[in-house]
């Protein structure tokens, strides 16, 4: 019996619209990150206050400022992943492992759909790198 070395167009429109569907709420929640940031950074410039600012809580609202700039950074490579995972499916390689040239599993796609390694691949090489 041959084995599949491609994924049906069929199978390529169903992770097409997974990868869309994922794009999609990390631009929503990007969206609210920079919110939050934005509106964060209105208060903190806000000199005029009738309250004095403790240390403390300076240094607070500066530690949350810097938590939302690390998650808007970590997302936006999430988001370049997500993109490449759409070229790759229109070029043709998406969901084909580049170590093995099998096809990597639903599952594994489903839940990581920027991968490019089969999870055996992907693990001997963790093993390697040990």
């Amino acid at each position: 019996m041959a084995t599949k070395t491609k994924w049906t167009q069929k199978d390529l429109s169903y992770f097409r619209k997974h990868i869309l569907e994922k794009r999609r709420k990390l631009l929503e929640e990007m969206g609210e990150l920079r919110e939050n940031t934005h509106i964060a950074n209105e208060s903190a410039s806000t000199s005029d206050s009738t309250y004095a600012y403790h240390m403390a809580d300076v240094g607070t609202d500066h530690a949350e400022r810097e938590k939302a700039y690390y998650w808007l950074a970590r997302e936006n490579n999430y988001l370049r992943y997500l993109d490449r995972a759409l070229q790759m499916i229109e070029e043709g390689t998406f969901g084909i492992c580049h170590a093995c040239g099998e096809l990597i599993s639903k599952e594994r796609l489903e839940e990581v759909p920027h991968t490019t390694s089969c999870f055996s691949c992907k693990t001997d090489a963790s093993k390697a790198a040990s």
